[in-house]
């Protein structure tokens, strides 16, 4: 678990500036869940037999004696939620958080054992478009950070029956060649078959080519919904590919599985993952509800986002002052310009000019508004440019009365 320093945050701040206006935009609403939830909710919920709950949660007796969770991931506990507090009974819920999550696994980059995630759930809505609509608003806002070398996967998990045929014949034919796989791979046969097919073992993966295909087992009607979605996609130019071994780690998915992957975070390449979970709802106690959200993880973000979203907002003055009247002055009008939406930054060192002017520099403001014991006496306000245009002659100085703030103000913001 690591500190974000103030010099990480911003970049932090402006991709959750970029989401937010995303999700604005789709008519999304916020919904924030406790970081503890009972430790049934995700064994329920996410299934016993994954790595999730079998391995990697952080879990504690309360003093009431009850067996709680620090949330390993968000959808469990928006639908929890949903279901305590009948939001459905407003209708389809249309919703997104962000928030930390605990998962005891190893440490790498982009993925710490305390991780922060952003996430859209659409509860209540059965339509192949939403699925498109989740993906889309996933998309758009990746390339709105800037991030162009995405790539898509898409698969279809079918509905319970279809998967539940498909892990008969699977698990049969993995049996036969027990010897031949890893040993993680060897643990899953009877818990979890399907997570085999997302091994990361080369050999495993090697040996998968030649396995069963979930495709073969697929309803009609689930073929039907699947190219309908893959339609709906093409129609909307987002590209992707098919990855017949993507399943997901959850147990609640079923049908619509995708991630959306970068090449440049090595094996752990996912970026956003989600997929449909129409059982979810109902298995928590709620009514029949089919749904679909996605995840990304904050970390992996920042990490691949790099330089390109690290274009922060510099403070637009920085305050110069000496002396005890213009100290004052200097904070009258620093309040004054932050009120007009002006970022400022002011100068508390007391020390000499040139020094302060050095800290202008370094702060990367493009205006210094210079208060000494002449502007005092003359009512005056000394503004100069710290960034010339490219167009500049020479570092601009302009000179406004102090009664005139209104006037600075406007220059300040002029383009």
């Amino acid at each position: 678990m690591i500190d974000l320093l103030p010099a990480q945050i911003k970049g932090w701040q402006k991709v959750e500036s970029i989401a937010l206006e995303h999700f604005n935009r789709a008519g999304l609403q916020e919904i924030r869940t406790p970081i503890i939830e009972q430790t049934e909710l995700f064994s329920r919920g996410i299934g016993e037999n994954t790595d999730v709950v079998g391995k990697e949660m952080y879990n504690f007796d309360d003093r009431g004696g009850r067996s709680c969770t620090l949330r390993p991931e968000g959808t469990a506990s928006v639908a929890r939620s949903i279901v305590q507090h009948g939001l459905l009974n407003n209708g389809p819920q249309r919703l997104w958080y962000r928030g930390p999550m605990f998962r005891y696994e190893r440490p790498q980059a982009g993925r710490q054992r305390q991780f922060h995630q952003i996430g859209v759930e659409f509860v209540g809505i059965a339509s192949v478009m939403s699925d498109a609509e989740v993906i889309s608003i996933a998309w758009d806002f990746l390339k709105d950070i800037g991030l162009n070398d995405l790539t898509l996967e898409l698969n279809t998990l079918g509905s319970n029956e279809d998967r539940n045929g498909f892990k008969k014949d699977l698990k049969d034919w993995l049996n036969k060649r027990f010897d031949m796989l890893d040993e993680d791979s060897q643990k899953r046969i009877d818990v979890n078959p399907l997570r085999i097919l997302d091994s990361k073992n080369n050999s495993t993966k090697e040996l998968l080519c030649e396995a069963p295909s979930l495709s073969d087992f697929l309803s009609k009607e689930s073929k039907t919904r699947f190219d309908y979605l893959r339609k709906l996609l093409d129609n909307l130019k987002i590209p992707y590919k098919i990855n017949s071994k993507l399943v997901r780690g959850l147990d609640y998915y079923s049908d619509t599985a995708f991630e959306i992957t970068s090449e440049h975070l090595g094996s752990q390449a996912t970026v956003c993952g989600g997929g449909r979970y129409d059982g979810l709802i109902s298995e928590l106690g709620g009514p029949k509800a089919p749904s679909i959200g996605w995840a990304i993880g904050m970390e992996r973000l920042i990490m691949l986002a790099g330089d390109k979203i690290l274009n922060l907002k510099y403070p637009d003055v920085y305050v110069i002052h000496r002396g005890e009247k213009a100290e004052q002055l200097a904070l009258n009008i620093t309040c004054q310009l932050r009120s007009a939406n002006l970022a400022v930054e002011l100068d508390y060192s007391g020390s000499s000019f040139s020094k302060q002017f050095k800290r202008a520099d370094k702060s990367r403001a493009k205006w210094a508004i210079v208060i000494g014991e002449d502007e005092v006496s003359r009512d005056q306000l000394l503004m100069k440019k710290l960034r010339d245009n490219e167009n500049s002659e020479g570092r601009e100085e302009y000179i406004f009365s102090r009664n005139d703030i209104d006037q600075l103000i406007r220059k300040l913001n002029d383009k």
